[in-house]
């Protein structure tokens, strides 16, 4: 991973398909992670003397993206006071913004819930990240950006060989050619058969903001209600219409849901 610069102002419109907004998801308590998480928010614990978080945003900078938002809640006020002070460029220039659910509702929106949420900051198409994820070889890939925004998919996830603490995997992949590692992300249920190979979805991804509008979501535009909502069963009624792709990712990866987790990372 290369250093980060301080980046400079971006002109580059938001809807140009090549240099996508990002959203990067930091709401959650973290409970599994207690006692690191009782005064830490999850996606700022140090991995290889780096917050969590800091590896997305130096890898969304480094690919094009243009601006970088981010919904907090638990321990919300630790994040920008980091982020801010972590990339001062950034901040100043307009391309680093905040989701307050926590300040706004007093709690969480789960994850479809705070996307929606944050829709108006981030335009008709956008990359999703989980902060509390360390994929640090991951590229956010403008061309694939740009392919995304054009086609008629609501999401594109990136899929990886299922953990040991989720061996059945969330999602099948029908590749659009044998071995290809892309194609289409099916929802198919764990105790059914499937001739098709299931993975864990990395919580990386491209997503449209039409997939938080009806029919796939009951939501009001902009989530002004404050409503919790799990982001799977949108997830799954675009994948019945045939309208979320998906990739293989086989580069790092890691889920940092435990102290467990973390500790190896920083053996």
């Amino acid at each position: 991973m290369q250093t980060a610069s301080s980046p400079q102002k971006n002109s580059r419109s938001s809807n140009d398909g090549a240099y996508l907004n990002a959203m990067l998801l930091a709401a959650g308590r973290g409970e599994r992670m207690r006692p690191l998480t009782d005064t830490t928010p999850k996606p700022l614990l140090t991995v290889q003397g780096r917050a969590l978080l800091d590896w997305h945003v130096a890898a969304l900078l480094r690919d094009g993206v243009n601006r970088v938002v981010v919904n907090t809640a638990w321990l919300g006020e630790q994040l920008p006071a980091h982020l801010d002070a972590q990339w001062p460029d950034l901040a100043h220039a307009g391309r680093l913004a905040y989701s307050h659910e926590g300040q706004d509702f007093g709690h969480a929106l789960e994850t479809a819930g705070g996307i929606a949420r944050a829709v108006p900051q981030l335009g008709a198409a956008f990359w999703l990240a989980a902060g509390d994820v360390f994929a640090p070889d991951f590229v956010f890939d403008a061309e694939r950006a740009r392919a995304f925004a054009a086609s008629d998919d609501l999401a594109h996830l990136w899929l990886v060989p299922n953990p040991a603490h989720n061996p059945q995997g969330d999602f099948a992949l029908a590749d659009d050619a044998p071995g290809s590692g892309t194609g289409r992300a099916l929802h198919v249920a764990k105790e059914q058969p499937c001739a098709y190979s299931r993975y864990t979805y990395s919580t990386i991804a491209l997503v449209k903001a039409e997939l938080f509008m009806q029919p796939w979501c009951e939501m009001a535009a902009g989530n002004a209600q404050g409503v919790a909502l799990p982001l799977a069963p949108l997830l799954r009624r675009a994948m019945d219409a045939g309208r979320v792709g998906a990739t293989l990712y086989t580069g790092r990866w890691t889920d940092v849901g435990t102290p467990e987790r973390l500790a190896h990372l920083n053996a």
